[in-house]
């Protein structure tokens, strides 16, 4: 019998659609797409979105690479909601798969995703854990994973994002059809422009639009508990970007109160401090002390209550908050790597 290759599985449509924006990612593009061309599961295509990159992402793409499942698809900047939007819209696959340029998969994570969803048609997302790397691409020993649940409902997605990260999910292209929603630009052809994520939001449109299937299309989340995917850290420029991470975030609150009221109005406090508990975690381990004290606080005065859910890991940040507030430098580096 002959063997398949990758130009077999170009000649039809492909199942698995897998979406990559790239802006200004050249150290690091190379080993991405190289995970997604070792996947063993062939039945893919790649949409490569370039974001109008600054840097030589693109120039690297076309020189290292000569697969045709590869399709560099150029646009004027409109950031990662808009070159995520520019990549389903383009997509030939039943399924989308998301992958952020700085990140990388192992072989197996297409080939575990198609196993869950091919068996169970209703899960309509499914996601895996991440395994976080540094800037060398070395394993931090630490992962990024959700608490294991029979059925994620709509209050877990919106207010613990038990996804985690955007090179995580596996998305029926169906499921994301149902809701997308037009604006008043228009793509080239004349067609209306179909946003899936909020390009109005430049941060947390990603847990815009996982909570939004969940409310409105009812389709089951359904979780790998595997690191399949590699999350690199960076909290370059974390500190200055607090407030405005918060301020995007309190915008999807608004989004949600007007299509979800009672729904906001319920979760809205709950999802608030385990908002303000991420940012001030995310503090820690840039060695912001005294900022991550000032997030606690408020997570605290938002909703005790919601904290208690989880009270090793607000016990944890709230110590190491107040540690690093008071310790000297030297210190601070050990506490910050015990909580890593």
């Amino acid at each position: 019998m002959k063997k398949s290759t990758t130009i077999d599985y170009i000649k039809s449509t492909p199942l698995v659609s897998v979406v990559m924006p790239v802006y200004n990612v050249e150290q690091y593009i190379e080993e991405a797409l190289a995970s997604v061309l070792a996947q063993t599961y062939l039945h893919l295509e790649i949409i490569v979105v370039d974001d109008q990159s600054p840097d030589q992402s693109i120039e690297l793409i076309k020189q290292k690479f000569n697969d045709p499942r590869i399709r560099v698809i150029q646009q004027e900047n409109r950031g990662l909601a808009g070159a995520r939007n520019t990549g389903i819209r383009n997509a030939r696959g039943e399924y989308i798969a998301f992958l952020d340029s700085d990140d990388f998969w192992r072989a197996d994570k297409i080939e575990q995703h198609m196993r869950l969803m091919r068996a169970t048609p209703n899960c309509g997302v499914s996601f895996c854990a991440s395994l976080f790397v540094d800037e060398n691409s070395q394993s931090l020993e630490r992962l990024q994973a959700p608490k294991k649940k029979v059925g994620y409902q709509a209050k877990d997605i919106f207010c613990r994002n038990p996804i985690g990260n955007g090179s995580v999910p596996v998305i029926r292209k169906g499921v994301l059809e149902q809701i997308g929603f037009t604006t008043d630009n228009k793509v080239d052809n004349g067609t209306p422009y179909i946003q899936y994520f909020d390009e109005s939001l430049r941060q947390s449109e990603d847990v815009d639009c996982w909570t939004r299937i969940a409310l409105l299309t009812g389709t089951q989340f359904q979780y790998i508990d595997k690191p399949l995917s590699c999350y690199r850290l960076n909290n370059e420029g974390l500190s200055a970007d607090v407030d405005k991470q918060f301020e995007t975030w309190s915008a999807l609150l608004i989004k949600l109160e007007g299509y979800a009221p009672r729904f906001a109005k319920q979760y809205g406090p709950t999802a608030k401090a385990f908002q303000y508990r991420y940012l001030a975690r995310r503090c820690v381990f840039q060695g912001q002390g005294k900022l991550a004290v000032r997030l606690m606080w408020k997570a605290f005065i938002t909703s005790p209550m919601a904290l208690m859910q989880e009270s090793r890991k607000t016990i944890e940040t709230s110590v190491a908050s107040l540690g690093l507030a008071i310790m000297p430098q030297n210190l601070q580096r050990k506490l910050i790597e015990r909580m890593i």
